[in-house]
């Protein structure tokens, strides 16, 4: 998979190594897009794609501190997101929801670990701030990352202008952000509120 890299990415990643949430930010936004292009071709579903490369960016930060060893950040970062996509996979098709699709994109026999997932634990931290949002910017905030609904469509169906959808939703992160602080990074928070471009 080929991505253009960013500039200075070494600077980058010694950055991010020692904690620059700005940095990291800055290769989540770069490499999120492609990475969810590619994994969407494996899962043909952009929920599961997107919790694939959410997770990844988890543990990258998680791990960050062994990122200035990488030499090559896009096929590492399409690697991990790689195999967590077939570890994924091979789960799903245990419980028989996704037999046809891993028969069609794994040809080989190779024993993918399941990785240790540690987003699972965060989600549910963020669900719970969620549940404390006032009703109509909890709904607002579902609409827009659970049902995945542009801001438009939220607001014909509220009733009220894509400004307003966009301010609420900025301010349910600010919340969560607020609320999660002191238990969740809030490079963590970032990634995993956000949500990816359906893919064609």
């Amino acid at each position: 998979m080929a991505i253009k890299p960013l500039l200075n990415e070494s600077e980058l990643l010694s950055k991010i190594a020692k904690g620059d949430q700005t940095a990291f930010s800055e290769l989540f936004n770069w490499y999120y897009q492609p990475l969810g292009q590619a994994i969407f071709k494996l899962t043909e579903s952009i929920q599961l794609t997107e919790e694939i490369v959410q997770d990844t960016f988890v543990k990258i930060w998680l791990k960050r501190t062994s990122l200035p060893e990488v030499e090559n950040i896009s096929g590492y970062l399409f690697i991990l997101c790689r195999n967590q996509a077939f570890a994924v996979l091979k789960k799903l098709a245990r419980e028989k929801k996704l037999q046809p699709v891993l028969e069609r994109h794994i040809q080989w026999e190779s024993d993918f670990e399941e990785l240790e997932n540690p987003s699972e634990h965060y989600r549910e931290l963020i669900q719970q701030a969620v549940s404390r949002l006032p009703a109509q910017q909890q709904k607002i905030y579902q609409l827009s990352r659970q049902d995945r609904l542009k801001y438009e469509e939220i607001a014909m169906q509220l009733g009220i202008s894509p400004e307003t959808v966009k301010t609420q939703v900025y301010n349910a992160v600010k919340f969560i952000r607020k609320e999660l602080g002191p238990n969740i990074a809030p490079s963590i928070i970032i990634v995993l509120t956000s949500v990816m471009s359906q893919t064609s």
